[in-house]
């Protein structure tokens, strides 16, 4: 579920990006959908919600997600200081607070050790500003991830005690800094941690660890982020929870994708609305910059808006001015510093296209797991990198940095078909570093190791059998009606928020609907927007991403999983579908008659491009002319192991069309319809004009047709394509004789009538062909091919 969040929250702006990639695999959706199992909604509870003013739809949306007392519900929506539990609950805290105390009695130096994300950035500033309202000589650092790597850094110690640090109190980091901790007590500093990461098995020799997992601790909540790891610290300092640090900790808690339930969802809850109260002139500002209304202000805000950017800064560089950001009281400067972050972000946004697209041309459809590595490439945003090429392919992605030394450096990312974490665990020879869990991986290795391990990796699937495709899992609350899919619904939804971790928004599935006024919208047509119908009943749709797809959403008995939210324009409020996934039953029929669309992607699977004349090819770029086939009959059962069909052009009897999809076991079908005489266009001459160039010829006598033929059309007023088609009856009629493109006309020929040419019969039948396939809506097409 983690990284599925992740996608949602931080990948979206990368769909534009996304969309190029192409796909190893026609799919029917993009996830495993996973429909809760309808339980009977007891009648007690469903009088009780709507007791309070809500509908029996929304009653039973609750029963579904295990709310199934009036009292749970309660306790999810409203939001109280009392509900934050004591933070002596948690290990080594009392520790911890005696040992600052002293630190700040006795007037010593502290260093705040924090990390690079928006996590560790929030934790900071907490820490920060708790000391300084206590009084304490506070200093702050965080580590350049590109210098000093992530965690406790031996160097960075020794500087900063150099410069005089007494204590250390690090935040959202800590557990597994073994061996600068080691050399920080070497140098008699004390060293309190404070994280909320997997312990490894051997702890640092620490003064303390503060952490709400800790095995011998009491602290009843154990999925804060290290921001909420710092405010319960901060808590106990100031021995009461410090309101206007609530801003930081929701922030961080929302950015770092932990459970949003019990204590965090208190804090998320608690701190949205300190932030709409506008006391954080950096905030502020990067609010502004993200574009974010701050009376609108939501966890999606922070998703989106203000963790990107926080993130952001430290991908690409040094990640202190981020700090100074959240913590000024300067507000030239605040502003100043959350536009730097806003072109840092942007900066970020750059090279990630780049990368993926460079990505996307190292892809092998053979591999099980995208092993990609390239000298130059930012090892700050490869994880994004990775996540890109997992979500479009479908497949998990290693990327990597490949760095002057000849090491290899990057992260990786999986779905739930890999236990990413577990398979490379069995590979450690090749890593010089290695950590992370099931979904998301860091790895170090020499470069010279890449091809060994791409190796094992495909073994590794290979004898495991496992399904590298078989995607993550949607999980779908209910099935709607449209008669369900009202306003008021949608407001009633709200209550469920703050979403994320362990409570997602609820998806919702609509059935029965057609898609009506699609359009692609974006500065790369990436998105769509379009209207989905069911009798007289109409609901908004967009879809970020979706806009290669909107063919395909445009089929018949296709359903739709999403959102709902309220779309709020000029003071108007309708209800909008966000759109998850599709999938559409059965053949699939693609609408490619327009000349531009011939060359656009089309899905990389197992594709026949067929057609039904040798001179279509010449239409298609220079790469598609050598995939295609010219169609044979005696070759029926060959074409049937394709799982897409291209049809070029069209034949002269539509019918072979419908036998050929008939008889094979096509998923998806192109209908590109080339035609090169123009069949139906020009339709057929009449005897008029076979008799004015009959005419043309005995008067000519011998013509060079190969230079001329411009002119005769001309001279007659006959299109060159009829042109050609005439002659053509001519010499099959034996009329004429051409013979290195010169005609002559011959004496005397057998009388015969025009329509016993067989090029006459055989454009009748084109034409036929053609007024069909052609003039024809798609849908009557679809109808037609299914039936």
């Amino acid at each position: 579920m983690r990284i599925i969040l992740f996608h949602f929250f931080f990948c979206l702006e990368n769909f534009a990006i996304l969309i190029r990639l192409g796909s190893d695999v026609l799919k029917k959706s993009n996830f495993k959908w996973q429909l809760k199992e309808s339980t009977s909604v007891s009648h007690e509870f469903s009088e009780e919600i709507m007791g309070m003013g809500h509908s029996q739809t929304f009653a039973n949306l609750l029963w579904q997600r295990g709310i199934q007392t009036k009292e749970q519900f309660e306790g999810m929506i409203y939001a109280s200081v009392d509900n934050l539990n004591d933070p002596f609950l948690m290990h080594d805290m009392e520790k911890a607070v005696e040992r600052i105390q002293a630190a700040i009695l006795e007037g010593e130096a502290i260093l705040i050790y924090g990390d690079y994300d928006a996590d560790g950035i929030t934790s900071t500033s907490i820490m920060k500003e708790t000391l300084e309202m206590l009084g304490a000589d506070v200093r702050y650092v965080l580590p350049n991830r590109f210098i000093h790597g992530y965690g406790p850094n031996k160097e960075l110690f020794e500087e900063k005690i150099n410069e005089g640090i007494q204590l250390i109190v690090t935040v959202d980091n800590g557990v597994a800094g073994n061996e600068a901790i080691a050399y920080a007590n070497s140098r008699q500093v004390d060293v309190i941690v404070t994280d909320h990461h997997e312990m490894p098995p051997v702890l640092p020799e620490a003064y303390c660890i503060v952490h709400p997992r800790h095995p011998e601790g009491a602290y009843p909540f154990g999925e804060l982020a290290g921001a909420g790891v710092a405010f319960k610290l901060a808590t106990a300092l100031l021995e009461e929870p410090p309101l206007e640090l609530l801003d930081l900790a929701c922030i961080g808690t929302v950015a770092d994708l932990v459970s949003m339930t019990g204590e965090n969802r208190t804090i998320v809850q608690l701190g949205l609305e300190i932030m709409k109260q506008n006391q954080r002139m950096g905030l502020n500002h990067l609010l502004k910059v993200s574009g974010v209304d701050v009376q609108k202000l939501d966890e999606v805000s922070i998703g989106f808006g203000i963790g990107p950017r926080l993130n952001a800064i430290g991908r690409l560089g040094d990640p202190n001015p981020a700090v100074e950001l959240m913590t000024t009281f300067d507000d030239a400067y605040a502003h100043e510093l959350a536009n730097k972050l806003d072109k840092i972000n942007n900066e970020r946004k750059l090279i990630v296209q780049t990368i993926t697209q460079e990505a996307a041309g190292m892809l092998s459809e053979d591999a099980p797991v995208h092993v990609l590595a390239k000298e130059g490439w930012n090892l700050g945003v490869l994880g994004i990198v990775a996540g890109n090429v997992l979500k479009q392919t479908g497949k998990p992605a290693i990327v990597l940095s490949i760095n002057e030394d000849g090491t290899a450096k990057g992260s990786g990312r999986s779905n739930e078909s890999l236990d990413l974490y577990g398979m490379l665990t069995t590979m450690r020879e090749n890593f010089t570093h290695f950590g992370g869990h099931e979904a998301a991986i860091g790895v170090t290795l020499p470069s010279e190791n890449l091809s060994s391990l791409k190796q094992q990796i495909a073994i590794y699937i290979d004898e495991n059998q496992i399904d590298v495709q078989q995607g993550a899992t949607l999980s779908i609350d209910q099935e709607l009606s449209f008669n369900e899919v009202n306003l008021a619904f949608v407001e009633e939804l709200k209550q469920l928020a703050p979403f994320g971790t362990d409570n997602p928004a609820p998806h919702f599935l609509l059935e029965e609907a057609k898609v009506a006024q699609l359009k692609t919208i974006g500065a790369e047509q990436q998105h769509v927007k379009f209207m989905l119908t069911n009798g007289d009943k109409q609901l908004d749709v967009i879809g970020f991403g979706f806009g290669l797809k909107s063919e395909e959403l445009q089929q018949e008995n296709t359903r739709f999983v999403g959102d709902l939210e309220v779309n709020e324009w000029n003071g108007q409020k309708k209800v909008q579908m966000k759109l998850l996934d599709f999938a559409t039953e059965g053949l699939q029929v693609i609408d490619r008659r327009a000349k531009h669309s011939w060359n656009q992607p089309l899905e990389t699977v197992s594709t026949l491009y067929l057609a039904f004349h040798e001179r279509s090819r010449e239409v298609l770029s220079s790469s598609l002319q050598q995939q295609v086939q010219l169609y044979q009959e005696t070759r029926l059962s060959e074409y049937a192991e394709y799982r897409q069909l291209v049809i070029v052009d069209c034949p002269s009897d539509q019918e072979t069309i419908k036998s050929l999809v008939n008889h094979g076991k096509f998923e998806r079908v192109y209908l590109f319809l080339y035609s090169a005489d123009e069949a139906y266009l020009n339709g057929m001459p009449n005897r008029d004009q076979f008799k004015s160039l009959y005419q043309f010829c005995i008067k000519q006598q011998r013509v060079d047709i190969r230079y001329k033929l411009k002119n005769i059309s001309n001279y007659l007023r006959i299109s060159e394509k009829l042109l050609v088609f005439m002659i053509r009856v001519f010499s099959e009629l034996k009329f004429v004789t051409i013979d290195d493109g010169v005609l002559e006309i011959v004496p005397n020929p057998q009388n015969q009538s025009i329509e016993e040419s067989d090029s006459y019969k055989e454009r009748l039948k084109q034409i036929e062909s053609e007024e069909f396939l052609l003039m024809s809506d798609i849908q009557t097409i679809r109808n037609w091919l299914k039936s």
